[in-house]
């Protein structure tokens, strides 16, 4: 059965790289700020590029954050690219701004400490053995990244009765978290899209998860 995927179209993020990767993964693709469109769907992606803040501002114009919350009460599949990641954690702070984000998962969006900056270029990560989105990649799997902020601390621990979520982690000066796998939400700090066969192979692992 082909899975119908909308890309979320709030004014930022590699929309058409997206759509295209999605694309050939077998996905019926619709690069969309459609609100209704973008509840039904199979699966959402929500892209991301610059800064936080921005990308915050125009979520909120096409209601993005409401569709997100909507979508995982009912148990229904969300996926977070790079900002589009980021965003999904309680707050980013960027030159001492601090902007509030979705809040799904607590924890902040913060400058990475390393010698340089951007982190650009394919880096590994470390990803549980448990993992759905990595099946089949091996360890030493390269993703392609660009960025200079992350999640630098996972925060969110699960209480009795609960699934853990699965955290990957990549390094680049200091760990950050490269990907979640929590239910029906996922996101990856890198961008799969632009990551050749083994974004493709995590792309197609996440259209499997959907019903």
């Amino acid at each position: 059965m082909t899975r119908r995927v909308v890309v979320l179209d709030y004014g930022s993020g590699n929309l058409r790289s997206a759509e295209r990767a999605l694309a050939r993964t077998g996905a019926e693709v619709t690069v969309t700020a459609d609100y209704e469109a973008a509840l039904e769907c199979d699966g959402l992606v929500v892209p991301g590029v610059g800064a936080f803040a921005a990308c915050m501002a125009g979520l909120k114009e096409v209601r993005g954050d409401r569709i997100v919350g909507r979508r995982l009460a009912a148990g229904r599949p969300v996926l977070g690219i790079c900002v589009g990641m980021q965003i999904l954690f309680e707050k980013g702070v960027e030159h001492g701004v601090h902007t509030e984000g979705c809040g799904e998962w607590p924890g902040t969006v913060e400058r990475l400490d390393a010698p340089v900056l951007p982190h650009m270029g394919w880096n590994t990560v470390a990803a549980p053995a448990e993992s759905v989105l990595f099946r089949g990649l091996d360890a030493d799997t390269r993703f392609y990244f660009v960025h200079s902020y992350g999640v630098r601390h996972w925060e969110l621990q699960a209480g009795p009765g609960f699934t853990q979520p699965l955290v990957t982690w990549a390094e680049h000066g200091v760990p950050f978290v490269a990907a979640v796998e929590n239910g029906p939400l996922m996101a990856t700090q890198f961008h799969p899209e632009k990551s050749g066969d083994a974004g493709a192979t995590l792309l197609a692992n996440w259209l499997a998860t959907l019903r």
